[in-house]
């Protein structure tokens, strides 16, 4: 018995020792994790002092468990830190490798802070995490491998970073994984077959990064998946058929990528999906009818493909359909009745396909219609009259089909539009009452129809609408009287109808007006005074009509007054003085009216075109022939004093002409002999039919055109293109090498000839540290011309191949060089670098990578780097850089426009964020208008301005998925062109 006493009080004090000794180990834990995390704060820049309490307490961690009240820390019961929280603290600097002290840490979250360093290799031995957060952050390198041991890993967001290498294959073994956010790096190669093995994960989001290769179809196998979002990648091929297996998937971002084939009839068995994003991609085929099983879906996007046949009707089973985008495809035939009955449809973009028939009577009758774009196609019909009964229709975009019938009066009654868009359609009738009474009409284009009757008075009764277009139509009457003084009001365009009457005098007090065109009219009366009060007018035309009176001195003092046509009219008086002098002008056109006196010899007038001054029989002087001097003006009171004056006149100035001829001889002499040495020995030796070789020289040269010809042989061409053949030619006394260009000239261009020459004299007198001179040319009076540069072809390749496309030199060729030493800047290339190839200039070179989908690479490495937003924005003003250089000078913009884009050329973004819980909310993207035609502009209700270019979509922006990865959201960029 005492024995057993024994050895029971042996056990009882040997677990109390172990007691002890456990509790002693705790403490000693404990007190080594706020060491750790004073060694990680230490590590960390904390700019606002967020850790502030993150001190040591006085007496030492003696009670164990002080640093649990600490900023973002979180203990257990023990006093061990289960969760860290330092997350929206604006912290840089790195996370130090001591936080792997952290043994029991369950939970980090380091997101949406400013950390660029590499994330620590030893976040491995954090073995009882269930969640790690690092998103929205600048974090580089490789992804840390070996969270794949932390069995208990249910949460990866490790969205919106800089990570590069591959993804970490090791997270196979994280079994227990429901959600791994890796979207918006620079992730490389191709998914993992692996994966497989995450049974349990409901959530993929991969977008944004390099991956490559194929979709492995073994994600088919993942049954849990519920949201996969793998868009903005460089994935080719098929998407799996397997696919259609995962019964539970509700979200499919496909978007953005290289994949082809056909569209899976197989996704048709996912129930439960509600969106799917396949747009810009390369898909064939035709839709399968299949995809009507998709009963759940609400987001369909299918659009910039090649899908052709036809919408098949089952689309029209999808009833909680809400958004259904096929825009840019190849489709045929009719809109399907049944789209009309989706009661839940808001926006339906169908726009640049090959469309017929009408659209669904039914349309918008039962259904909150939003959006409606179904441009450029080959709809006709009439337009159906219930759009807008749910009052919430915002965007009607008909334009560039044969629509007929007239526009419908629910259109006046709809508060909630904003733009209407049916241009270039057969449209008659009369525009309807009521227009200009909503509230947020912004865009009314009503232009290229056959529209009739008057302008409704309401127009000026708006305080919205900014652009208005009813050009081109057969509108009659007068305009209404205060229709230019809406407040604002940008744009009216109302050329080419039959209005009459004068031209409305209310324009003070209203200085948004930028564009007026009321040009081949029968508008009468004066030109209104009042019109100089428009401080922003840039384009004024009213040409063609039946204007009278003098022009108004005051238009010359118009700040920004660009470009101004009064031709064909019967306009009277002189031309103001102050004309010469206008702030901004650059195009004028007084031709064919009836206006007298002198010509200012001033400003853009001593420059200006005088085919733009012809039929105006009184005008004279400046750039037109002399004005008479009439005899009747001279006064004669002694008429013998005069006659002694005149002749001592006539005589001093017959001298000095006599004079003059003299000197000019010598110097045509001499310049003869000095520039065409054996000239004319090579006259008398040419027969009658034949020409002289002539070298004008625009500075002092030391050969002679004979020494240029002697060049001109196969052997030393250097370069060829559609105008002209580069020869070096090399000078041997003294010793000098410049570069000849011979120009391939048609009879329309000998016909020409002297505008030819004059023009290449003007090149001759250019003068700038960025444009090789053209020292001289040489001609005969056959089709050949010859043009001499120094021997970098900077000039002759660039600009004089401009040159050589128009044989016009004007404002549109100072755009071009613009583009080219934009693209200099941008590239960091030369005009002619050696890496372009043989006859390969600049601007062909970066087209040839914008067609090539290689954009990115045209760029300068050493300016863009790896910075997202200087690359977006470089890409943006390439794309300026390419509308200055386009063949065409018409297609150029005017230097105006340029500078308003490069002030645009911006890289944001738009987010619509989709939360992953039951409290899903969405953003209503919305479209603005930028005031360059031809730009890219995307605004968002609840965020800034988006100005991308469509070459940007899959490269420069796609990153910015999964931007939102703390919230699970989707960052999407749809890009829509201003016509839309």
């Amino acid at each position: 018995m005492e024995n057993k006493m024994q050895t029971k009080l042996i056990f009882i004090l040997h677990l109390i020792g172990l007691s002890l000794a456990s509790a002693g180990g705790a403490q000693t834990i404990s007190n080594d994790e706020p060491a750790s995390l004073l060694l990680l704060k230490a590590s960390l820049i904390d700019p606002l002092d967020h850790l502030r309490d993150w001190t040591m307490p006085s007496n030492g961690f003696e009670n164990g468990s002080s640093h649990c009240d600490w900023t973002g820390i979180w203990c257990s019961s023990e006093g061990f830190v289960e969760k860290l929280d330092l997350s929206n603290m604006n912290l840089t600097g790195c996370v130090s490798e001591h936080i792997q002290s952290l043994s029991k840490l369950s939970v980090l979250n380091i997101c949406c802070n400013a950390f660029a360093s590499s994330l620590p290799k030893s976040l491995y031995n954090l073995s009882s995490l269930t969640s790690i957060d690092v998103s929205q952050n600048n974090f580089v390198g490789n992804f840390p491998q070996g969270l794949g041991v932390a069995s208990f890993l249910i949460s990866i967001n490790a969205s919106s970073n800089n990570f590069v290498g591959f993804l970490p294959e090791d997270l196979e073994n994280a079994t227990s994984l429901e959600s791994l956010d890796l979207r918006g790096s620079f992730f490389e190669g191709s998914i993992p077959k692996s994966f497989k093995n995450l049974q349990k994960l409901k959530f993929l989001g991969l977008s944004g990064n390099s991956l490559t290769g194929k979709i492995p179809r073994e994600l088919g196998e993942m049954s849990s998946l519920e949201t996969i979002i793998l868009g903005y990648n460089e994935f080719q091929g098929p998407v799996p058929a397997e696919f259609g297996n995962l019964t539970n998937l509700q979200y499919l971002d496909l978007a953005v990528g290289n994949l082809s084939g056909d569209i899976p009839a197989e996704l048709g068995r996912l129930k439960k999906l509600t969106t799917i994003y396949l747009y810009q991609n390369n898909f064939e085929g035709s839709i399968p009818p299949e995809i009507g099983n998709m009963t759940s879906a609400v987001y369909l996007d299918f659009s910039d493909n090649r899908i052709s046949g036809e919408i098949p009707d089952e689309i029209g089973e999808l009833k909680n359909l809400q958004l259904l985008n096929l825009m840019c495809n190849k489709l045929t035939g009719p809109v399907p009745n049944k789209v009309g009955e989706l009661t839940k449809l808001e926006v339906l973009e169908l726009w640049k396909n090959f469309l017929t028939g009408s659209l669904p009577h039914s349309l918008g009758l039962n259904s909150p219609l939003q959006w409606l774009d179904v441009s450029s196609n080959s709809l006709s019909g009439e337009i159906p009259g219930n759009l807008c009964d749910s009052g919430n229709l915002t965007k009607l975009i008909l334009f560039n089909n044969s629509f007929s019938g007239s526009i419908p009066l629910g259109l006046s009654s709809c508060p909630s539009l904003i733009r209407v868009r049916i241009q270039n359609n057969l449209i008659g009738g009369t525009i309807p009452v009521g227009l200009g009474n909503l509230p947020k009409l912004q865009r009314l284009e009503l232009a290229n129809n056959n529209l009739s009757g008057e302008m409704p008075d309401d127009f000026a009764l708006s305080t919205s609408l900014s652009f208005i277009d009813v050009s081109s139509n057969h509108l009659q009457s007068s305009l209404p009287s205060s229709i230019l003084s809406i407040p604002n009001l940008q744009t009216f365009l109302a050329s080419n109808n039959d209005l009459e009457g004068n031209i409305p005098d209310q324009f003070q007090d209203y200085p948004s007006l930028s564009v007026l065109d009321l040009s081949s009219n029968h508008l009468s009366g004066s030109i209104p005074q009042s019109i100089a009060s428009c401080e922003k007018l840039v384009n004024l035309n009213l040409r063609n009509n039946q204007l009278t009176g003098e022009i108004p001195p005051s238009l010359a003092t118009m700040p920004t007054l660009a470009i101004l046509d009064l031709s064909n009219n019967s306009i009277t008086g002189h031309i103001p003085q102050s004309f010469g002098s206008s702030p901004a002008l650059e195009m004028l056109n007084l031709s064919y009216n009836k206006l007298e006196g002198l010509v200012p010899n001033t400003g853009m007038l001593m420059t200006i075109n005088p085919n733009d001054l012809i039929a105006n029989a009184g005008l004279c002087g400046g750039i037109l022939p002399p004005c008479s001097k009439s005899s009747n003006n001279i006064s004669r009171p002694r008429k013998v004093h005069i006659k002694h004056i005149a002749l001592g006149f006539v005589v001093g100035v017959s001298v000095i002409l006599a004079l003059g001829l003299i000197l000019l001889t010598w110097r045509w002499m001499y310049k003869r002999w000095y520039l065409h040495s054996g000239v004319f020995e090579d006259w008398f030796r040419k027969s009658e039919s034949e020409w002289p070789w002539r070298l004008v020289a625009f500075q002092r040269l030391n050969f002679t055109s004979a020494d240029i010809l002697a060049c001109n042989k196969e052997s030393n061409v250097i370069g060829m293109g559609s105008t002209g053949i580069v020869f070096k030619a090399e000078i041997l006394r003294p010793h000098s090498v410049v570069a000849v260009k011979k120009f391939w000239r048609s009879e329309a261009d000998i016909e020409t000839g002297d505008d030819l020459l004059a023009e290449v004299n003007l090149l001759g007198r250019l003068r700038h540290r960025n444009i090789v001179r053209l020292l001289g040319y040489l001609h005969n009076e056959t089709d050949i011309m010859m043009e001499v540069f120094k021997e970098n072809l900077i000039f002759p390749d660039i600009q004089i191949a401009e040159y050589g496309y128009t044989l016009k030199v004007d404002e549109k060729s100072d755009i071009y060089s613009f583009g080219v030493v934009l693209l200099e800047l941008l590239t960091g290339k030369m005009p002619l670098d050696p890496s372009f190839g043989e006859s390969i200039d600049i601007v062909e070179w970066v087209r040839r990578k914008i067609s090539s989908k290689a954009s990115e690479q045209a760029l300068d490495t050493e300016i863009a780097g790896q910075c997202q937003h200087v690359q977006e924005e470089m890409l943006l003003v390439l794309r300026i850089a390419l509308l200055c250089t386009a063949k065409l000078p018409k297609d150029r913009p005017s230097m105006r426009d340029i500078i308003t884009m490069l002030g645009e050329a911006k890289p944001r973004r738009k987010s619509v964020c989709h939360s992953w819980g039951h409290n899903a909310t969405k953003e209503k993207p919305i479209f603005g208008n930028s005031p360059v035609a031809g730009h890219l502009v995307l605004v968002s209700e609840k965020r800034d301005w988006c100005c991308i270019t469509p070459d940007q979509k899959a490269q420069a922006l796609k990153r910015m998925r999964g931007k939102h990865g703390a919230t699970a959201c989707d960052t999407v960029f749809k890009i829509e062109q201003l016509d839309h």
